[in-house]
């Protein structure tokens, strides 16, 4: 199955911050959000997962699904993560923010968020790959605790570029559970900055 993480940090286009003064709610996704689902890969990745790929992760029980809602907005799915379970570890395959959204903090309440759910489920790592030449995806991960574990070569089949792979470990961990506390605090202020109402993140 094709990955793509961290493409959403590529596009700087961000809408006015007087724009950004919505409610941010955070949700299980469902089979009712299929076509927000798609609409959001087609606007992020240009169409890489296919409604039977993301129905599959709906139904797969090793699969979670997560998304950012604000219901007042003309996008109703604003961004969305998933992650493979996987014994103790978690795998994260899509991280994706709606373009007109983006470099407004949700990327990271995103990634906090399927972090925070994967160590509620007793997750004692969590990995995933990135594009060698996405920087600003690579500081955001590393800014989170990932290390760097490995590279694939020529992962990404549109242009045979090689892709990090990276680990965070010791999830479970008493330090884990403070660093958790600090991210969420880190979260809070950057969307605080971009009037985003926080609901249940």
């Amino acid at each position: 199955m094709s990955i793509s993480v961290g493409k959403f940090l590529t596009n700087h286009k961000t809408e006015p911050k007087s724009v950004s003064k919505f409610p941010l709610e955070l949700k299980l996704l469902t089979q009712a959000d299929l076509s927000s689902i798609l609409e959001l890969d087609r606007a992020c990745f240009g169409g890489l997962w296919t409604l039977e790929s993301y129905q599959r992760e709906l139904d797969s029980a090793n699969s979670v699904l997560l998304g950012l809602h604000s219901p007042l907005l003309p996008v109703k799915l604003v961004a969305m993560g998933c992650f493979w379970s996987i014994l103790e570890e978690a795998h994260i395959t899509i991280l994706a923010v709606h373009p007109r959204y983006q470099r407004q903090g949700l990327g990271q309440a995103m990634l906090y968020s399927l972090l925070k759910t994967a160590w509620e489920r007793g997750s004692e790592r969590a990995t995933l790959e990135v594009r060698v030449s996405n920087q600003a995806a690579i500081s955001l991960y590393q800014k989170f605790g990932f290390k760097t574990a490995g590279r694939r070569r020529r992962y990404y089949k549109d242009n045979n570029e090689d892709a990090l792979i990276l680990w965070l470990e010791k999830m479970q961990s008493p330090k884990f559970q403070q660093i958790l506390v600090q991210l969420h605090a880190l979260v809070c202020d950057r969307l605080n900055n971009f009037c985003w109402s926080l609901v249940n993140i």
